[in-house]
């Protein structure tokens, strides 16, 4: 169908899929930001298109609603394997993706109406190294370094889950507010040190194997959920010793499970709901670059 798009959320973090070979318009920086608009266009969190892969069954270029690209997107992957699958582009239930960030293996679980209600993706390994983020500060591992943001003295772990992460814990007992998210989130994704921005989670350890986080996503800002920034806060609270795994990462929008092996590979598991399918108008597609 031409002009085509599948809108679906992970924990009401919500993308738009698409097969640019059917779209009459290009995915320029304008045009995504254009269609991500809640007002003034369809509105969501970001595109997923359908893309090319030598390496892997199906390919995938994920775009923020601010026009950049994110390299993975662990909400995204889920939705997109579900996009696959209702669209029948594919039947089978496991397969693999290329992202910009890396490898990925997937594996849609069908519910009793044979749509796919959740999926484990593979999510690849997790690692500390500045130079993965990247991170310019000069040391081995990114692990509770110093950070200074609008007067605020900081611990944070760096982590790089294929896209980069900046955490930040306080101590069990305590809680962030959604005001520290929306001052400190902005400061540090434009942090000097990270010069190609970094996505940021304020982390708190609540139980022996739990954490709970608030999101400000690189590009789209706070985020009711984030597959990939679940993933890194819960290896940051692995290396940190404040938890074991396999960790439930809680966040406003609802929970997802992660498993962190003995080198820091990574497996999630979440929901993913289908919200709709349409075209996109021929006049709003005029009005595009």
């Amino acid at each position: 169908m031409k002009n085509a798009f599948f809108m679906g959320h992970g924990l009401g973090n919500d993308y738009i899929a698409v097969d640019p070979k059917d779209l009459d318009f290009g995915l320029t920086p304008a045009n995504i930001r254009a269609v991500c608009e809640r007002n003034w266009g369809v509105g969501s969190d970001g595109i997923l298109a359908l893309a090319p892969s030598k390496k892997a069954d199906f390919g995938v270029r994920i775009y923020n609603p601010d026009g950049s690209e994110a390299e993975k997107s662990g909400n995204g992957l889920r939705i997109f394997g579900r996009y696959l699958y209702a669209t029948r582009r594919t039947r089978k239930r496991h397969f693999s993706v290329e992202t910009v960030g890396g490898l990925v293996s997937m594996e849609l679980h069908l519910d009793k109406n044979d749509d796919p209600s959740s999926a484990t993706v593979e999510m690849g390994g997790a690692t500390f190294d500045p130079k993965a983020l990247p991170c310019s500060l000069k040391t081995k591992e990114l692990v509770q370094k110093s950070i200074k943001v609008g007067g605020h003295n900081l611990l944070f772990t760096g982590v790089s889950v294929g896209n980069p992460h900046c955490v930040i814990f306080k101590e069990k007992g305590e809680e962030w507010r959604r005001e520290e998210l929306l001052e400190l989130g902005p400061q540090l994704e434009n942090h000097r040190i990270f010069p190609r921005r970094i996505n940021v989670q304020l982390a708190v350890p609540v139980g022996p194997r739990a954490i709970y986080i608030l999101i400000w996503e690189r590009g789209a800002g706070e985020t009711q959920a984030s597959g990939s920034s679940s993933c890194a806060a819960a290896a940051a609270a692995v290396r940190l010793g404040l938890v074991k795994s396999p960790v439930t990462v809680k966040a406003p929008g609802g929970t997802l499970n992660i498993a962190i092996d003995d080198d820091y590979e990574l497996t999630m598991k979440g929901p993913v709901a289908e919200v709709a399918r349409g075209t996109f108008s021929p006049s709003f597609v005029r009005s595009l670059h």
